[in-house]
């Protein structure tokens, strides 16, 4: 399916007006952002999905951000692109779980002014933005009810997840230059289980769609096939692709002779309409 992407972004705006929390200085790296890609009235289904574009939590891939925010605002969904702070600006975990766990709880707060409803609001990742989005579907917050900052009062939990080529362990098969840039070069043992996602699914974990490529050579598949087993026996609905062909970091795998986009993208919203988040 060939899409013309013409989607137009709203201004960025900050997780925190007055700072982020352990922020690290004043410069642009250490202000996170979201940047909403709103669809047209006439398409708009009222669900939203927070993208993390991937890049070894190094830097931040846009054709993993504004270009999958395009794609689903062309789709009647709200893609909101979440620059969040990264390892190679000096900054590791929980800093960018906080920022993933403030944009969701920004994303609803902003549901009148955004029309969009604040229970059809999702999560995606690439890569290392797989990872840090299958970190919040784990380690999510029912919000707090007596915060003062009235957005800390949201829930951060994701309605569904999104995970695209994504890291999920920091074990065996995680991404060594992923793993560095979010835990440092000696991380402990208990960290290193705890940001190991595939050990983290419970019962509340969300739906999933998850996929990947067996020619994958950066993030084994191994990662997305035991966040779907470990979804499995945890009762959790999932979709689990896996396509033969395909590098690393494809994103909507444009075809540049046809201009269509990977099959992915076809199979995912035939899945986000199972969830609701589609017409």
């Amino acid at each position: 399916m060939a899409f013309t992407l013409r989607s137009a972004s709203l201004e960025p705006i900050l997780l925190w007006t007055e700072g982020a929390p352990s922020s690290l200085g004043d410069k642009d790296v250490d202000k996170p952002t979201l940047t909403a890609f709103l669809p047209s009235p006439e398409k708009a289904t009222g669900a939203a999905i927070v993208i993390c574009p991937g890049g070894g939590y190094g830097i931040l891939a846009g054709h993993e951000g504004a270009g999958y925010a395009q794609w689903l605002a062309e789709n009647g969904i709200a893609g909101i692109v979440l620059k969040y702070r990264l390892g190679s600006n000096g900054y590791r975990h929980p800093a960018m779980l906080n920022d993933a766990a403030r944009a969701v709880r920004l994303t609803r707060s902003k549901a009148n002014e955004w029309k969009i409803d604040p229970q059809r609001v999702g999560i995606m990742g690439s890569s290392a933005g797989g990872h840090l989005a299958s970190t919040l579907l784990t380690h999510f917050d029912r919000g707090n009810p007596n915060a003062s900052d009235l957005i800390e009062r949201f829930s951060s939990r994701p309605d569904i997840g999104i995970l695209c080529y994504a890291v999920i362990s920091m074990g065996a098969n995680t991404h060594s230059g992923t793993k560095k840039n979010l835990l440092g070069m000696f991380p402990s043992s208990e960290l290193v289980e705890l940001l190991s996602n595939e050990k983290q699914v419970t019962k509340d974990t969300p739906p999933c769609f998850i996929w990947h490529t067996g020619e994958d050579t950066t993030v084994k598949v191994e990662n997305s096939m035991d966040f779907a087993l470990a979804l499995r026996n945890a009762n959790i609905p999932f979709d689990l692709h896996i396509y033969q062909k395909g590098k690393h970091g494809i994103g909507l795998g444009v075809n540049k002779q046809n201009g269509e986009y990977h099959p992915w993208t076809v199979d995912c919203l035939f899945w986000l309409k199972g969830q609701g988040f589609l017409k």
